[in-house]
């Protein structure tokens, strides 16, 4: 007959290594995932909470693409109250809050404690008001 009979061979006595060699490549990718992808995200999600629960009232903040002032905070109440223009205020959800662009003052000043001053700039004296910034680009006309 044109088959020739299949005998089987002996099992080589190394199996053991030989699940380790399929398992590597599943614990290699898992670990560039980890540090690729998973703990740069947990980092940035536990960044962005911490912004979040430091929000302010009179903080400058963009929400889902508004700019708008904190007028109202509650520290155990998931929504703020921001004023988006004038006399226009809104009640949105604490986590919406993209980015604080500017910290503004504290709201009260109990009795004793003593409020915190912006640094002055160099150049300045008490009463006298900064040197106006020049602009970088002018595209309108010289004045």
């Amino acid at each position: 007959m044109f088959i020739s009979p299949a005998y089987a061979q002996a099992a080589g006595s190394g199996g053991g290594s030989d699940i380790l060699i399929q398992i590597l490549p599943l614990v290699l990718i898992f670990v560039v995932f980890w540090f690729f992808l998973i703990r740069p995200q947990q980092q940035k999600a536990k960044a962005h909470r911490e912004m979040v629960q430091a929000v302010r009232r009179g903080d400058q903040v963009i929400i889902a693409g508004l700019l708008g002032k904190i007028t109202k905070v509650s520290p155990d109440d998931p929504y703020l109250q921001v004023e988006i223009a004038d006399g226009v205020r809104v009640r949105v959800v604490r986590e919406t809050i993209t980015q604080v662009i500017a910290r503004g003052e504290p709201a009260r000043v109990e009795a004793g404690e003593k409020s915190e001053k912006p640094a002055e700039a160099p150049g300045t004296t008490e009463g006298s008001k900064p040197a106006a910034k020049k602009p970088l680009f002018s595209f309108g006309p010289k004045k």
